[in-house]
């Protein structure tokens, strides 16, 4: 079992807004200024009117591939100009935390153009998170994906519309870590014999790597690589050691920083930082034999989604850093990080006042996150000249 960790305070550097352009159509460039303790920040609203976007990806010709949760998919192109929704996109279970989730592009997609993504699928018993594989394809200048499978299906499916995940990672292998929520079932995320809770590593066709830490055990799934999770909505592989990295949802307190392993239990709801809504403890307490802590932690929640490395070259100062969404938090949490230690946390992005559902790291050197609102933005984020 790990160290405990330290909690970090938060230090918030936010300041008010000193410039905004009224609201004006999707094609327009909504600017205001930000302060983070290294620069002043330029927040460029690239394009909004997104119904609940959850994730986004960076298409090589310069458009982005955004998520909505409501079952849509759509091309944002580098102008702010919105597609129509994608055809070829699977019926999905759009109830509370549900719908229509993560989006990767495969590493040989200039040539395949295939991508990997995640929606709860509904189905007998209720709905489970799933990912399926496509190809984007725009012959004739309509886009659509095409080629469509399912590659995994959580099982069993349950009831109820929360704790999906899901969010999609690859690993230096090329194999998929894709994470799951509890579904609202805390006891599930201690099964082998249910993905709710847990971890899942796959081949990108959905054969299962025959390494897998509980392929071979009677009754385990197969596709397990740490359990023990409560709702992670955040994945990301370090750029330098190739180690997966996750962020998860607690309840009253406790939302959590891990580095899962292979085979590793994380404890919930055995053991958590939080508490229940009631405000009960939560299991036997902090940390317990047989259990993993986290890396760093959260109380009071920030209600984490969404997470990326930054490694480009517009913010010099924030290389290696780590850098989450907050929900209900509404800001971009900055975590300066020695090795797997955070050494320090900062507030970014609370002047665009709007919960933040996703963030990455474009080509370019910016940030870029999307704002979880009926009217989502994708909001671009660069040093302010």
């Amino acid at each position: 079992m790990s160290t405990r960790p330290l909690r970090m305070g938060l230090a918030a550097t936010v300041i008010a807004i000193t410039s905004l352009v009224a609201t004006a159509p999707v094609m327009a460039r909504d600017v205001l200024k930000g302060q983070a303790a290294d620069y002043t920040l330029k927040i460029e609203t690239i394009a909004s009117g997104l119904q609940r976007p959850w994730a986004l990806a960076f298409l090589p010709d310069g458009r982005f591939l955004v998520t909505e949760r409501p079952g849509t998919m759509r091309i944002v192109a580098a102008d702010g100009t919105v597609s129509a929704p994608l055809s070829g996109v699977p019926e999905v279970a759009a109830r509370g935390q549900g719908g229509l989730l993560d989006v990767v592009l495969l590493p040989d997609f200039e040539k395949s153009g295939g991508l990997v993504f995640t929606y709860s699928e509904p189905g007998r018993g209720g709905a489970g998170t799933a990912v399926a594989r496509a190809r984007l394809d725009e012959a004739g200048g309509t886009a659509r994906l095409a080629d469509l499978e399912v590659i995994f299906r959580a099982q069993p499916k349950s009831t109820g519309g929360r704790h999906f995940g899901s969010r999609i990672a690859i690993g230096p292998d090329g194999a998929l870590f894709v994470t799951l929520g509890d579904r609202g079932k805390a006891d599930k995320a201690q099964l082998a014999n249910d993905h709710a809770g847990s971890v899942v590593r796959i081949w990108p066709d959905g054969a299962v790597p025959a390494d897998n830490p509980f392929a071979g055990q009677d009754g385990a799934h197969p596709e397990l690589w740490s359990i023990g999770h409560r709702n992670p909505q955040s994945a990301a592989v370090h750029p330098e050691t190739g180690k997966l990295w996750t962020v998860e949802h607690g309840a009253r307190g406790g939302d959590e920083v891990n580095v899962p392993l292979a085979g590793k239990n994380y404890g919930w709801p055995e053991i958590s930082y939080g508490r229940h809504y009631s405000g009960l403890r939560i299991g036997v307490g902090t940390e317990a034999p047989g259990y993993e802590q986290p890396v760093h932690y959260w109380d009071p929640s920030i209600a984490p989604s969404g997470m990326a490395f930054y490694t480009g070259d517009l913010f010099p100062v924030w290389r290696g850093d780590l850098f989450v969404g907050a929900l209900k938090g509404q800001h971009l949490a900055r975590l300066d990080l020695d090795g797997e230690a955070v050494r320090g946390e900062e507030k970014l992005l609370g002047e665009i006042a709007a919960r933040i559902r996703d963030v990455r790291a474009g080509p370019d050197g910016a940030l870029y996150v999307l704002t979880d609102e009926r009217d989502g933005r994708l909001i671009r984020v660069t040093p302010a000249l």
